[in-house]
């Protein structure tokens, strides 16, 4: 198996290279993986397929969940003596990672993608159709370190997609928008032209925006079930339950993710002002270097509402936004010392049985 067809290049080789330059001892070889069962993994070597769990040394240094595997990752591992089972010693530095906050009150980072090249944001031209969600997937996408690309589905079933692409617009400063239809085909062969000669993409979405039928679509036959979305509301339904990599015949590589009914943004605050740039560019032209955009005088952003100029709904998602990532950074920063602590009483304690053994 050429891993090249995975995504491998150069660069992959380099990291590779200085990781066995640092641990020359190890008798290890690299994989992708390719799907992930909690802490157990799926993962594509030049000699097949292997299971692989990490190793005791490494779940020992791993302190939160980006300290692990996900699928995407390329990963260093040791095979078990005649078995198609490996054992994972380390992760090559990533280049990218896509995430968000687990969904309910739980204050933990979900990991979505990794290494990824683009990220597909999908949206249907129907009822689901939302612009502050869309905000939220741009914020998190260029925090990524992915390029984002919007992909409107769902095109047979839409009168007028001007309408739809015009409050797109508004939001995407410079970012690449496609409509395109999984059940006709149309614009599946401009989105196929991105993924080639190993480029991978993650693509996500809401439930019942067509991700599955789009991965079949890209990939040319049917990998992923489908399931009809509710008339009532064009609410979908999940159908992928987890995450995985596929192959695409024009040589790029698909991660199908589940579909998300809430997005929850994770310490993405550096990235607010990319996605909100509009609103930054107005604060530039306030009468007072610390308007805060309420109520004081000369403010160029309450004057653009007034204006026309910027809709009140984009205003009150960027302050909505703002506040939560506040409390994000709040609540990890907290967490953070606690798990701090926490990591030097786990020493302290070693250290006092060491010296107990000694007597």
């Amino acid at each position: 198996m050429n891993l090249t067809e995975y995504g491998w290049n150069n660069k992959w080789q380099d990291k590779y290279d200085d990781y066995k330059m640092a641990n020359p001892h190890k008798n290890v070889t690299i994989g992708r993986v390719l799907l992930e069962h909690k802490h157990s993994y799926r993962v594509r070597t030049e000699i097949g397929e292997w299971l692989a769990t990490p190793s005791g040394h490494f779940q020992y240094h791993a302190k939160m969940r980006r300290d692990y595997p996900a699928v995407g990752d390329w990963v260093v591992l040791e095979q078990l003596p005649g078995e198609e089972k490996g054992i994972i010693h380390a992760i090559l530095p990533r280049t990218s990672l896509f995430s968000r906050k687990e969904a309910g009150l739980t204050i933990e980072e979900q990991i979505i993608a990794v290494n990824v090249d683009h990220v597909f944001l999908t949206m249907s031209l129907n009822k689901d159709f939302n612009l502050r969600r869309l905000e939220r997937y741009l914020i998190a996408a260029y925090d990524s370190g992915a390029n984002p690309i919007i992909v409107l589905t769902k095109k047979d079933l839409c009168e007028d997609v001007s309408n739809y692409l015009s409050q797109v617009e508004t939001i995407c400063f410079g970012v690449p928008v496609y409509t395109v239809s999984s059940f006709t085909g149309e614009g599946i062969d401009e989105l196929q032209q991105l993924l080639t000669n190993g480029q991978t993409v993650a693509l996500l979405g809401s439930s019942g925006v067509g991700k599955s039928s789009l991965t079949n679509a890209l990939c040319g036959q049917d990998v992923m079930a489908v399931q009809t979305i509710r008339e009532a509301d064009d609410k979908g339904r999940h159908t992928t339950t987890h995450r995985e990599l596929f192959q695409l015949p024009q040589g790029g590589l698909l991660i199908d993710t589940p579909g998300m009914r809430e997005f929850q943004l994770w310490n993405n605050v550096e990235s607010l002002d990319n996605s909100f740039s509009d609103i930054e560019l107005l604060a530039t032209q306030c009468r007072f270097r610390d308007c805060e955009h309420m109520k004081e005088p000369g403010c160029a952003v309450l004057a653009a509402i007034e204006e026309g100029e910027l809709e009140q709904g984009r205003y009150n998602s960027y302050f909505k936004l703002k506040r939560e990532l506040a409390f994000i950074e709040r609540k990890t920063n907290a967490q953070a010392q606690v798990a701090e602590r926490n990591k030097w009483k786990k020493v302290s304690k070693q250290i006092k049985n060491k010296s107990k053994n000694k007597r």
